[in-house]
């Protein structure tokens, strides 16, 4: 599976996972909003093996920034609160670093 289009999917599994356990831990939801957490969560180690290169650990590296990006959209659309210039450049500089770790020609 693509980069482009496994990183994003794993990304909103991931802060949606997270998103259930927080709400559950930090605002006294009921546990079952752990099940759907739980899902999410698998769905998103699922979704991260999928993209092709030779390390986890590269792959995991890159998806960081990806991470970061949805990080800053959700604090955005979920919790109302818009991102400030500083948000945006370190977002910026994330992606860059993503990109340069995943594409960088390799010696094999």
């Amino acid at each position: 599976m693509p980069a482009a289009i496994a990183y994003p999917l794993a990304a909103l599994a991931e802060i949606a996972g997270c998103f259930a356990i927080w709400t559950w831990w930090r605002s006294g939801a009921s546990p079952l909003w752990l099940a759907p957490g739980i899902l999410s969560l698998a769905i998103f180690g699922w979704l991260l093996a999928q993209v092709e290169t030779v390390t986890a650990g590269r792959a995991f590296a890159a998806y960081g920034g990806v991470y970061i990006a949805a990080s800053v959209l959700w604090m955005w659309l979920a919790e109302g609160q818009r991102p400030d210039r500083w948000d945006l450049i370190g977002t910026a500089i994330c992606l860059v670093g993503a990109t340069i770790i995943l594409t960088a020609p390799r010696a094999t």
